[in-house]
């Protein structure tokens, strides 16, 4: 792989944190990970979003900024490849739908303040599930705040994210994940690492597992 810093990207309950874990354990590569447990307005957000949105997004905001800021300052010689399973713009996204107006516009200039200094990944793989999949994970998991996360919310988020694929401008590996299992499917997993052996001349590049 020719890549230096790749993102794993999807909506919520897409298996971005499982396919990081195995990327970064197949190339040996310094694992980022988004640190949601860490924050304490999550719980209180799915209780309450209108009260929770503005704090939990200016935390997750924050914590994401610290962690890929070290990123620029660290200078690891055994580990030349980074892996991450989020991208800083999912502030934004997260931002436009969980804010109101006046709201998401100081959240934005921001945003635009902390992106400024970051590196941009030169690889963005994005998951993509339908809601129907996406429940389906999340009831897996179990953490009990997300149980009641409605569909109309997850269909938000992904159209969100959508339409910021469409306009950005980072090469794109777009993989269909309705029947993934990259943790008992070792073909599935391969496919991406497949993928991840090829130079992109196109922004958006669309990949199905076998």
């Amino acid at each position: 792989m020719n890549y230096h810093f790749v993102t794993v990207e999807g909506n919520i309950g897409a298996g971005k944190t499982t396919l990081a874990h195995l990327l970064a354990r197949h190339y040996n590569a310094r694992l980022i990970l988004e640190q949601f447990a860490d924050n304490p307005f999550l719980p209180k957000f799915y209780e309450n979003p209108a009260q929770y949105a503005f704090p939990l997004e200016l935390f997750f905001m924050a914590e994401r900024y610290k962690q890929l800021k070290e990123l620029v300052q660290i200078d690891d010689l055994f580990q030349t490849i980074t892996i991450s399973d989020y991208l800083f713009t999912k502030c934004l996204l997260f931002a436009r739908v969980n804010l109101p107006e006046q709201e998401y516009k100081l959240y934005q200039k921001l945003f635009e303040i902390m992106s400024a200094q970051l590196v941009q990944p030169e690889l963005l793989i994005y998951l993509h599930a339908p809601v129907s999949k996406l429940q389906v994970n999340i009831r897996k998991r179990n953490r009990s705040y997300e149980q009641a996360i409605p569909d109309e919310y997850l269909l938000n988020i992904q159209e969100t994210y959508t339409q910021y694929i469409r306009q950005h401008h980072i090469r794109t590996i777009f993989i269909d994940v309705s029947n993934a299992d990259f943790l008992g499917n070792k073909a599935h997993l391969q496919v991406v690492l497949d993928a991840l052996d090829n130079d992109y001349d196109e922004k958006n590049n669309y990949f199905t597992l076998p």
